[in-house]
Formats: C-alpha cells, structure tokens, sequence
C-alpha cells in the first residue's frame, strides 16, 4: 500500500545550467515533516519539478531521475506556469485567502489554466495510485483535485490540508467559481486548516454556499462521511534548538554579533508578499524612532526579504515601495556608524539564518494575514538558554499556540511601537520564562506530530466511510433480502414520511406525495402478505387527508396517535394544555430566528428551521435546547433534535413504542422498516435483529443497511412491489387487489382540495 503527498511543488527542484540538469533538495518544512513521517505506506511525491522543459528527452530523463527517489513529475508549460500558479494560484485564491480582495483578478483563462492543471495531476495520481492507496493532497493550488479524484476512483482514501487563511464566507462568496473549489475541497475524507477559524469560516461557507448539513465538524456526502479538522502544522524542533551547539553555527554567532556590535537587533524574516505586513512594520519601526529618540544609535531592524512573485505586478510595486521606505527611514536617522535598517533582499542558508535568529532580541513577526507563520516558532526554538523576545500578530496563525508572544495588531502602529519598548524594557528573566513556555508548546506540536495526526485523523474517518460502504444495499444484499421477502407469509413494511417517502422541503407543507409513491404504496399494500404502516411526526389530520383512503395503518407525532388499516384514530395518552412558559420560550426563539415557524400539534411542539440560514438555525437550535433542559425535566418532557426541526413532546410514547405495540399485536415472518432521522433509531431498536433496517442519508449505527440519498427509496420500494406474490390465484387476488386500491387513489388525486394544496 502506498501514500502519494501531491502538491505543487516537488521536494526537489530542477534546475538547469549550461546545458545540464541539476537536481537539488528543498529544505522547507512541509518537505521536511512528510519526509519524517513514520507510516507503514510506501511513501510517493508528486509535482512541478520547478522547470518547463520542452524536449521529451529531457522529460524523459528527469522522470527517471526522480522516480529513483519514488518521486513523480508533472510536467507544466511556461502558459501554465504563467495562468495556473502566477495566475489563479497567486493572483485570485492568493489574495482572497488573505483578505486583499482588491488584488483578487477575476479572469476566465486564468481559471481554465487552473482545471486544466488540477486535472493533469489528477491524471498521474490514477496513473499511479490503485484503490487501497492514500492520496494526500496539499493546499490551494490545488483545490479541485480532490473532487476530480473521487469522480474517478469512487472508494479512493483523500485527504486534503489548506496551508494558507480560509477566509470567512462573506469574502469567499466573491468567487464566481466558490462553489466550483467547495465541491472539489469537498472530494477529501479529510479536511484539515492550521486553525480553528479556519476550520469554522470553511463549514460555514460551505453550509451557505451548497446548503450542506455539518453536525459539528462532519458532514455527509452520499454514501461516504467528510471530516473538517484543525491540525496546526510546527517545525522540526530539535533541528533548531540543538543548532547552536554546532561549531559552524557557533563561528556564525560569534560573526552576526560582532557585526551588529552592542546595539539591540530587532529580526524580521518574510518571503516578499503583501501579506507579510512589511511596508506596517516599517512605519511602526519609523513612529518608534521618532517616538522615542533615547534609542537612536541603539536598535537596529535587521529585515531579511526573500524574493518571491517577482513577475506578478503587486509584487513588484511592493518591492519597489519597500525599497523607498527603508531609504526613507536611513536617509533620516542614520548615523556614521549607524544605520537603523539592515535591509537584505536575499535569502539565507539555515545556518546564517539560525545564527541571526539565536542572536536577536526582538523578533518581529508582523503578517497582516498568515496561515501559520512558522518563523515565530522557528525563533523560539532556536533560543537555548539565551533570552529574546517574540513580537506577533494576531492575525498569524501561530499566535493561537504563543501565547507567551507581545500579541499586536500589525494595522495599528502605536501597538508596533509600545510593543518595541515594552520588549526592550522586559527584565531577562521574564524574556527566558515566556520563551520557556513557548518552547513547551513548539516542542510538543513538531511537523513530524502534525504530519501523524493528520495521516491518524483520515484513517479514522476512511475506516468510517468503508463501514459505511459495507451497508450499502448492494445489488447483491438486495437479491438476498428479496429472496426473503418472496418467501414469507407475514410481513410488516415500516416507513418514514418526511426524508424517506418524501424528501425534505424547506416548507413542511409542501411535502406533497405525489403519483408514483400512491403507486408503489398500492401495490404493496394489495399485497395481502404485507401490513404498510406510516410512522410520521407529522400530525393526524395530514396523514389522515394524504394516505387515509388507501389500505395501510399509520402512525401521528411520532406514536401519540395511531390508526389501523381503514380503522379510526386512537390516541396513547391524555392530552393537557401547553405550559404557557414553554410556548413563550419556543415563540421567543420564532421571533429571534427569521423564516422559522412552531407548529403545535396535539402532543408535540415543534420548532422548524429548515428556511433559516444554516449557520443561523443551527445556533439557534443548540441555544433553544439549552433553555429547553431545565423546563422540559421539570414538566417530564423530551427533546427531541431532528432534522431541522426541535421537537417537544411526552416521553411516555415514541416510533420505538408503535413498533412494540405493532408486534405484540401479531407474529411477522419479514419486517422491513426505513427512515431517515434520529427519531427513527427508536424504531431500529425496538426491532428484532433480523429485521431489515434502512437508514437514508446518514448511516446509523441501529440500522443494518444504509441508502445514501432519499431519491432511492422510492426505486427500493417499486422493487419491493414487483416481487410479491406471483402464483396462480394468489396473483389473481393480487392484481385485483392492486387495481381496486388504484382506484381510490384516483379519486384521491383528482380530488379538488387535494389539488389546491399541491
């Protein structure tokens, strides 16, 4: 069995000089924590080698190379580089991502570029990978490519990690093309973010956007379960915390002090991005120089800028407006033997970088928005006994770990310039003990943890979604069931109405049965072997004028009433009046939820939500169970959590006690039961276990079989239907039975009233 990590960009990048090939090892973290992870798979890497080559030769050759090291490319043309990464990547999901919508280009071939990339790399993934293999897919360039591997290899392990902000759903909602990216994110088993903002602003997005139900963090999608976690990504630790004993780091040390001599140096290190917050922490290092002059001559910004993005536009106007403000800053303070910026458009080796990271007593760490930011951590592992400071933002992921970091506001520049001077002033012995605290954390929360929990956390839910396939209604489960159906003298049909014979409506009313569902009921209740019965939460009088003129017994709010096949209505209990502090509560909580309504039954009180904004209704629902406790365990009755819906009612009567009134009434051979909802998991357990248990949508773990969508019950049941008794006058009986219960069905439908109401 093998793992395949897909991302962009391969662990190794090509390069060629003077005609050769040059193969060269990537340093960086993710490489790094994946090339670390202990997993019983095969470990495979796919992505852009970093190089548009053209001569099939040298394809050829490359693919060889790096398939030595279970390597595998995807080869991009210099237009795909151009549209799909500098293009869609960096100049539409980019921006958004972190909030600069103003930059986001909004361009057909950008997104043409981008589908067209995701589905290359969805091509060498099936090449590659069989049906018992992980695919773990990283971050948003590419977004699609989950979805389009699970059109292709249905039971194919998925995960997918979002390096980089999810932006609220306001923001995202931007996108012509949101729903598009959801759908393709949404192809995971495993979702997972640095944060739990993150995490929160996707479901909610996602919920909003597809009118998707989460429970929590988990949603389902036809017949498999999609997880959304928060699995903040750290550093390889002791690589850092143990470099400045090497005697190399150690000659580097001694080098960068001397070069900054006696003088405070402040460190700052980013990637040239307009995310990064370089051009606020410039103005608020200027305001701190200006505010106060006692430190001229005494502190210095060493600000490290690795080129990155040069030939998008936004980059390099940032770069040039960078360069003019640290011009500006020098022009005005510098000293002859002083210079308050120390600018180095350049990257470093990790060992020089190591050296200015042990050496500085302020690191200022100022992203306007970050997915993580893995310098703070960086940082504070590498100090080894040494103090220092860590100045963070708040918007950067890290600072939901660091909390021992001075936490700013990177927009406002008076909090750059207190931060300044309240890390200078810090007494040593506060320095150590923050950054000591720090160190637990980024100690514990390595790369290589982060890399095990996430491969940990999609086992688990592919595990889930396997036990999900199993009860499936295979093809093959079915023959075997209606075999033993066929071959039965007593048999008792059970049915849910709202989810299972019918799907659900944003208006309950509207949830009208319609032709072929009176059809597929008729034939099964002629059938003389067969009791129909619809057990419902809706009340009798809809039930009654629905499906009270056919042969089939039915069951109102949930049990309270029950009638017999062409029989009259019975009820279970005495009812009573309302509490009047109930029906205030539920009514505050209409009036608090726009397009919920509380429709009162005989015994039950049900608040529906099913026109609210998701988001909305789900508060609102998890606030109204709250207030419901104490009142409902005082008056001695049961909330009941649905699908859209809180219902209230007694807890003397429930689908689980028609179910035992209906056996104790007669002995059945064959008992086959469906529903869709929580309180149908009554009506699963008070039935034997040889019954045939149908749970729709969400599987259960009462029910034996599983149908993903609600628009397979009706195919189920006209199945059902056709393999009843077909022997001599048995059919006879049968087909007259058929045709005299059709009959009144077609009164029923072209009743007047009933075709007012559809």
């Amino acid at each position: 069995m093998k793992l395949f990590i897909v991302s962009n960009r391969l662990p190794v990048k090509v390069s060629e000089k003077e005609g050769e090939l040059l193969f060269t090892r990537s340093e960086g973290g993710l490489a790094t924590g994946l090339d670390s992870l202990q997993t019983q798979y095969e470990k495979h890497w796919i992505g852009w080698p970093g190089l548009d080559v053209g001569k099939a030769g040298d394809r050829q050759h490359i693919r060889e190379e790096l398939e030595k090291l279970d390597f595998h490319p995807v080869f991009l043309t210099g237009e795909q580089i151009e549209n799909y990464y500098e293009g869609y990547s960096n100049s539409t999901i980019w921006p958004l991502c972190h909030y600069f919508f103003s930059y986001t280009q909004y361009r057909q071939d950008f997104r043409e570029s981008y589908r067209e990339v995701n589905r290359l790399f969805c091509e060498e993934v099936r090449h590659l990978a069989g049906p018992d293999d992980i695919v773990w897919v990283q971050d948003y360039q590419l977004m699609l490519l989950p979805g389009m591997l699970r059109e292709i290899m249905p039971t194919l392990c998925i995960g997918y990690f979002h390096h980089i902000p999810f932006p609220s759903y306001e923001l995202f909602r931007i996108l012509p093309e949101r729903a598009e990216l959801l759908r393709g994110v949404l192809g995971a088993d495993l979702i997972a973010f640095h944060t739990h903002d993150y995490m929160r602003h996707f479901i909610s997005t996602a919920e909003r956007v597809l009118h998707m139900d989460f429970k929590l963090d988990e949603t389902q999608i036809g017949n498999r379960f999609v997880r959304v976690d928060a699995l903040p990504m750290g550093i390889d630790y002791e690589k850092f915390h143990r470099i400045s004993s090497s005697p190399a780091v150690g000659q580097l040390i001694a080098r960068t002090r001397a070069h900054f001599g006696d003088r405070k140096l402040v460190l700052s290190v980013d990637r040239l991005d307009y995310s990064k917050g370089i051009r606020h922490r410039l103005h608020g290092f200027d305001s701190f120089l200006k505010q106060h002059p006692e430190y001229l001559g005494k502190v210095t910004l060493a600000m490290v800028i690795v080129p990155s993005r040069d030939r998008v536009g936004s980059y390099a106007d940032l770069k040039t407006r960078i360069d003019e403000e640290i011009s500006a800053i020098n022009g005005r303070y510098s000293t002859m033997d002083w210079t308050p910026v120390c600018y180095f458009y350049h990257g470093f080796s990790f060992e020089e970088l190591a050296a200015m990271y042990y050496v500085a007593d302020i690191a200022l760490v100022t992203p306007l928005r970050d997915g993580m930011n893995l310098v703070a951590k960086e940082y504070v592992a590498v100090k080894d006994g040494n103090p220092g400071v860590l100045i963070l933002s708040e918007m950067a992921g890290a600072s939901v770990e660091l909390a021992d970091a001075i936490r700013i506001n990177p927009n406002d520049t008076e909090q750059i310039v207190s931060a300044l001077v309240r890390a200078l002033e810090m007494p040593v012995g506060e320095q150590l003990q923050r950054i000591r605290r720090m160190q637990a954390v980024v100690s514990e929360q390595t790369v290589n943890r982060w890399a095990a929990d996430f491969m940990a956390g999609l086992a688990e839910v592919c595990r889930k979604n396997r036990s999900v396939r199993r009860r499936q209604l295979t093809p093959e489960t079915l023959e075997q069931i209606l075999h033993t159906y066929r071959h039965t003298g007593q048999r008792l049909l059970l049915f849910d109405y709202d989810g299972t014979l019918a799907p659900i409506c944003r208006r309950p009313e509207a949830a009208v049965p319609g032709r072929e569902l009176y059809k597929a009921l008729c034939t099964l209740a002629a059938d003389r072997s067969n009791r129909v019965v619809i057990s419902s939460g809706r009340d009798r009088a809809t039930l009654d004028r629905w499906f009270g003129k056919l042969p089939v017994s039915l069951a109102a709010e949930h049990g309270a009433f029950y009638k017999e096949c062409r029989g009259g209505w019975h009820e279970n209990l005495h009812r009573a009046a309302w509490d009047s502090e109930l029906l205030e509560l539920m009514n505050r909580f209409v009036e608090r939820t726009p397009r919920s309504h509380l429709e009162q039954k005989q015994t039950a009180l049900a608040w529906h939500y099913r026109e609210t904004d998701e988001w909305l209704g789900t508060l609102r629902a998890q606030q109204l169970v709250t207030a419901l406790i104490p009142l409902c365990m005082r008056l001695h009755l049961q909330i009941m959590p649905g699908n859209k819906v809180v219902e209230v009612k007694s807890a003397e009567y429930s689908k689980g006690s028609e179910v035992r009134r209906l056996l104790r009434q007669e002995r059945y051979d064959f008992i086959l039961a469906i529903g869709d909802d929580t309180t149908d998991d009554d009506m699963f357990r008070a039935l034997p276990r040889a019954a045939v248990t149908v749970k729709v949508g969400a599987a259960s773990e009462y029910a034996r079989y599983n149908l993903p969508r609600q628009a397979d019950v009706l195919p189920l049941l006209t199945t059902f239907a056709q393999n009843g008794h077909t022997g001599g006058s048995v059919r006879d009986t049968f087909a007259r039975g058929v045709r005299t219960v059709w009959k009144a069905v077609r009164n029923l439908l072209t009743n007047k009233k009933y075709d007012d109401e559809k």
